[in-house]
C-alpha cells in the first residue's frame, strides 16, 4: 500500500519539555511493571531488569539537606527490604544537584551516562519504507520475536520481563524484512501522552549484524518517525548513551537535538573489614 505521511503542525508552539513533565514522558515509554512515589522519589521496579524500568528517580524530593538525607535513607530501606542495591537515575535539571552530591560522597558509582534528544515532527516527513511490517497499539508477538533475536538478552527471566514492559504502553512496531523467513531490523515507537499533547519514545531500535551499513537504521527510523506523525505525535524522543557514537550521529543526521541527559549512580557496599 502506498502510505503517505502526513505534514504535522509547526514547531514553534511546541511547549519545551522539562522537568518532571520530561521525566513521566520517558518513564511512560519505557513503562516499569510497578511503581511507587513516595518522599518525592519514584521508585520503578520490573524484577531487575533494565535499570530505566528499575532504578529510583527523584522528582520532587525534599530540598532541606537534613530532609532530604532522611528521605533518602527512607526510601532506600524499601530497596534493602526487597535485598537490591540502591541504583538512581540522575536526570539532568531535575535531580537536585544535592542529592547528586550525597550521592557521589559516599562512593555511589557513576554509570550509564546517556543523552535525551528530541525531533519536532514538522514539515513533510518521508514516507514509511515500502518493505516495512507495520503494527501499532498492542505489543505485536511476532514483532517481539524478530526484537527478541536481534536483541537477546540472557535468560527466559529477561525474556518475560521485557515482553511484560514492552506490552506495557501501546506503540507503533516496524520490522523490515530481510528475506521469506527473517526480519533484517526492528524498531518501536511507544506513544505516550504528555498534558495534551501525543509524543512517541523510540526504543528496541537494532539491525542485524550482517545486514549493517545498508542504511536499515536510517529507513527504520523515518519510518516510525513517518508513522509517529500519522498517529498524531507532535514529536519523538530517545535516549542513546554517549558511548553509541554510530547511534547518536545516525540520530543527529536526521535532525534530533539534545535536550537533556542522565547517568546512574548504583551504591556499592563498602567491603567488610577481614
Amino acid at each position: 500500500m502506498n502510505r503517505r505521511s502526513r505534514r504535522p503542525t509547526s514547531a514553534p508552539d511546541l511547549r519545551p519539555l522539562t522537568g518532571t513533565r520530561l521525566a513521566e514522558a520517558l518513564i511512560a515509554g519505557w513503562q516499569p511493571l510497578q511503581r511507587l512515589d513516595t518522599e518525592g522519589f519514584a521508585m520503578l521496579r520490573s524484577r531487575g531488569i533494565t535499570r530505566r524500568a528499575h532504578s529510583i528517580l527523584a522528582l520532587e524530593p525534599p530540598t532541606a539537606a537534613e530532609e532530604l538525607a532522611a528521605a533518602l535513607a527512607r526510601v532506600e530501606s524499601l530497596v534493602a527490604m526487597a535485598g537490591e542495591t540502591p541504583t538512581h537515575r540522575i536526570l539532568e535539571g531535575i535531580t537536585p544537584p544535592a542529592l547528586e552530591t550525597l550521592l557521589a560522597e559516599r562512593g555511589d558509582a557513576r554509570t550509564g551516562a546517556s543523552e535525551i534528544l528530541e525531533l519536532p515532527l514538522t514539515g513533510t516527513l518521508p514516507r514509511p519504507h515500502p518493505s516495512a511490517v507495520i503494527s501499532t497499539g498492542a505489543l505485536d508477538e511476532e514483532w517481539f520475536e524478530a526484537a527478541w533475536r536481534l536483541a537477546p538478552r540472557e535468560g527466559e527471566h529477561s525474556r518475560e520481563t521485557l515482553h511484560d514492559i514492552l506490552a506495557g504502553t501501546p506503540a507503533i512496531q516496524v520490522r523490515l524484512p530481510a528475506g521469506e523467513t527473517a526480519d533484517a531490523a526492528v524498531g518501536r515507537a511507544a506513544l505516550v501522552s504528555a498534558g495534551k499533547e501525543t509524543l512517541v519514545v523510540m526504543n528496541m531500535i537494532a539491525v542485524d549484524p550482517t545486514e549493517r551499513r545498508r542504511g536499515l537504521g536510517r529507513s527504520l527510523s523515518t519510518t516510525l518517525l513517518a508513522l509517529a506523525a500519522v498517529q498524531g505525535a507532535r514529536r519523538a524522543l530517545l535516549e542513546v548513551e554517549v558511548e553509541n557514537t554510530p547511534a547518536r550521529t545516525l540520530y543527529r543526521s536526521l535532525g534530533f537535538r539534545r535536550i537533556g541527559g542522565y547517568h546512574y549512580r548504583v551504591h556499592t557496599a563498602p567491603a567488610s573489614a577481614a
